[in-house]
């Protein structure tokens, strides 16, 4: 059991798949910094100083001024800004793996491969026969 174990284990596409869970989950976090740190807080200042990650509406209709308020004081929240940074969020990483996916496509395209001859010249003669011909049915030399 140990030894098929580490032949599942060592087989190329396990390692290939936990590399890219790992780099996946980094840039994931990558992605989350660029939308909370660099995009949205340009966005909401647009849109009069608004901080998405503090938009909330509390379903018991309780006043707080800020998220971390509300669920301080244990009040039921939709946290429909963080619903939008993760939308945000989304639609980057989305869109970079459909840039990567379209370039590595591109790149993969391969010419196929021409086709077998099917005939070949006979050189005694110049005349067109079959590849699998031993002998010329024109000049009737072997070939």
């Amino acid at each position: 059991m140990i030894k098929e174990f580490k032949e599942f284990i060592q087989r190329g596409n396990v390692l290939d798949l936990a590399v890219g869970i790992i780099i996946g989950s980094a840039f994931g976090k990558i992605i989350s910094s660029l939308v909370n740190d660099i995009i949205m807080p340009p966005i909401g200042l647009l849109l009069g100083k608004v901080d998405f990650s503090n938009l909330f509406v509390t379903l018991n209709g309780d006043p707080y001024k800020t998220l971390q308020e509300a669920q301080a004081a244990g009040a039921v929240t939709i946290n429909y800004g963080v619903f939008l940074n993760t939308v945000v969020e989304f639609l980057i990483i989305a869109f970079v793996i459909f840039i990567v996916i379209r370039q590595i496509n591109r790149l993969s395209k391969t010419n196929p491969a021409p086709a077998e001859p099917t005939t070949k010249l006979c050189p005694h003669c110049c005349t067109e026969i079959p590849v699998q011909a031993s002998r010329c049915p024109h000049c009737t030399s072997d070939l």
